[in-house]
């Protein structure tokens, strides 16, 4: 069952669940950074990070093959994925966006090998945006009525974050050493690791 999100085509993590179990299924792009993908992915997926796609995108564009699912933690990097595919001339009828990512997958009962590696992007965003929530209110009660505005900025950064699908601070964080795996993935790597058009 295909719907459309923001001009992107997604797919439901219940509908992934039974492609994957087909004689065909679809390949499968996961955008997160190599930590990220180390940590936890779909059974069968590629690692392609989101920044190493963007920057190469038609090397990309032309080794895909047949349907493509872009997946990420929660979706946001993945519709990224689509708009610079979709920006070099891929066919917006061969690629689909996993609608709820990695996470809507696993709760719909589809099989996720697990790893050692960084927690999810999601997770490290609501850590930090907590804490510095929780300093600043500690803070102006300890300290100065005025540390009240840092919990009042990281309200407002994550309000824009949801209404614009963008998270600036996961994208900070992404940059970070613990999110930059020794085995993160190269350009050649990559490209040699998809398989092939049919």
């Amino acid at each position: 069952m295909l719907s459309t999100l923001t001009n992107a085509p997604t797919i439901a993590p219940s509908d992934l669940r039974e492609a994957m179990d087909s004689d065909t299924p679809p390949t499968v792009i996961d955008v997160r950074s190599g930590a990220e993908f180390s940590s936890a992915h779909i059974r069968g997926s590629y690692n392609v990070p989101l920044p190493l796609l963007a920057e190469h995108g038609e090397e990309f564009a032309s080794r895909l093959p047949g349907q493509v699912v872009l997946i990420c933690q929660s979706g946001a990097r993945a519709q990224q994925a689509n708009e610079r595919l979709e920006s070099v001339g891929v066919d917006p009828d061969t690629v689909t966006v996993l609608d709820g990512g990695i996470a809507g997958y696993e709760s719909a009962g589809g099989e996720i090998v697990r790893g050692k590696g960084a927690w999810a992007m999601d997770r490290q965003v609501r850590m930090i945006a907590g804490s510095l929530v929780l300093a600043g209110v500690t803070a102006s009660k300890l300290l100065s009525p005025r540390f009240v505005y840092l919990a009042g900025a990281i309200g407002a950064g994550l309000t824009y974050s949801a209404a614009s699908n963008t998270c600036a601070m996961g994208a900070a964080l992404s940059k970070m050493p613990w999110n930059r795996s020794a085995d993160e993935p190269g350009l050649g790597t990559v490209l040699d690791s998809l398989p092939g058009r049919a």
